[in-house]
């Protein structure tokens, strides 16, 4: 499947071709925390199966698995683009949010399962609203 997307101030962006089988969340602490999110949905592409344009910042970090990584993100805005070996690098693990298709993706598999926080299988019952203003409180009126 072809998909392109761009980082939130659209200095960086891509396409590339994926297979969609491969769709997947990530619970692992490090996702966690680098994404700012409980989880993160991504999927990997091989590096000639990818057009990059713009310039990213890299940080790179050892992962859990003791492996060095590069997390590729817009030094602008500062959205994560996709994460990739620090050295000798064959493929990238793009993020979903920057996937303009990401509608289209659902996760075949969730890995760091393990990690998952302990409320994360147990929204179902949770109230929904289409927007914020289920969650803000009232802006009281001037006096």
């Amino acid at each position: 499947m072809k998909i392109d997307g761009a980082c939130h101030c659209g200095k960086v962006s891509f396409t590339a071709l994926i297979d969609p089988g491969k769709v997947m969340v990530c619970h692992c602490n490090d996702c966690q925390v680098l994404s700012g999110s409980p989880m993160r949905a991504v999927v990997p592409v091989m590096l000639e199966d990818i057009d990059l344009r713009g310039e990213p910042k890299r940080y790179i970090k050892t992962a859990q698995s003791g492996n060095k990584r590069a997390q590729v993100f817009c030094g602008d805005c500062g959205t994560p683009l996709f994460a990739t070996a620090a050295e000798n690098a064959t493929s990238v693990i793009l993020r979903l949010g920057c996937v303009r298709q990401r509608a289209q993706l659902s996760p075949k598999l969730h890995i760091w399962h393990d990690e998952a926080l302990p409320w994360n299988q147990d929204t179902q019952g949770v109230p929904t609203s289409p927007n914020q203003s289920g969650f803000l409180a009232p802006v009281p009126a001037p006096r």
